[in-house]
């Protein structure tokens, strides 16, 4: 009588030892949650520089320059890339920063600060701008015309003014769109792995309650077959 009292128990202890279907399934690591965030920050960033530097001057027909030099420091350190929006010369005040040609018609562009507009002393003339770098001590040698003037600075990249000119010219036509697919083939490579991800997830912990229902089931079964014996047993 005792042995058979006996069996169903060690039965329901072996029954609730047995390793499930989602304890296989090991957990990912903290170092793995890292290189995802990781990876979904570099993504964001990257694409936020090019808004930046590429979506945004386009849709408002601005122009990216770099800064060269280092007279405009600490504002613009040499390597930052000034995005210079088109501005009606009679907006521009003291102390805007302006992008101008040195010669008009010419390519060689010097971005300053207004410290000064002259009024025109006549009816038909046009104003003029003094202009000076903040790093400078002296103002620029001549009074900027209002045909020279390229625009006002509206914003400005730290650094990204080095990758610009690197890009530029005919180049940009090569890189830019192998960039931009690239970006998007690991954005989307990204939330693929996100959504297989996902879906591996539900499925085991599915498959986790389906093994536990079967264990609890085979349990209340094994529970019954051994109060059955054991009623029998009693009677004989």
């Amino acid at each position: 009588m005792t042995s058979i009292a006996n069996r169903p128990r060690t039965t329901l202890v072996a029954a609730r030892t047995r390793p499930s279907g989602n304890s296989a399934h090991k957990k990912k690591g903290v170092l793995h949650y890292i290189g995802v965030g990781l990876s979904f920050g570099l993504l964001a960033l990257i694409t936020l520089i090019a808004v930046l530097v590429i979506a945004l001057p386009m849709l408002t027909k601005s122009t990216p320059y770099t800064v060269l030099t280092s007279s405009m420091t600490p504002t613009y350190p040499a390597g930052t890339l000034v995005i210079v929006k088109p501005t009606d010369t009679q907006q521009i005040h003291i102390g805007d920063v302006v992008t101008y040609q040195l010669e008009s018609n010419q390519p060689a562009v010097v971005t300053h600060r207004v410290i000064q507009v002259i009024e025109p002393t006549t009816a038909d003339g046009t104003v003029s701008f003094i202009t000076k770098g903040d790093a400078n001590s002296l103002p620029d040698a001549k009074p900027v015309k209002p045909v020279q003037v390229r625009g006002v600075v509206w914003y400005a990249v730290p650094f990204i003014g080095w990758v610009n000119n690197v890009v530029n010219g005919d180049a940009r036509n090569v890189i830019i769109p192998i960039v931009a697919g690239g970006l998007f083939l690991y954005a989307g490579f990204m939330g693929a792995s996100t959504i297989v991800d996902r879906r591996r997830k539900a499925q085991a912990l599915a498959q986790a309650a389906v093994n536990l229902d079967h264990e609890q089931s085979r349990e209340r079964g094994e529970m019954d077959d051994a109060l059955r014996e054991l009623f029998v047993a009693e009677r004989h």
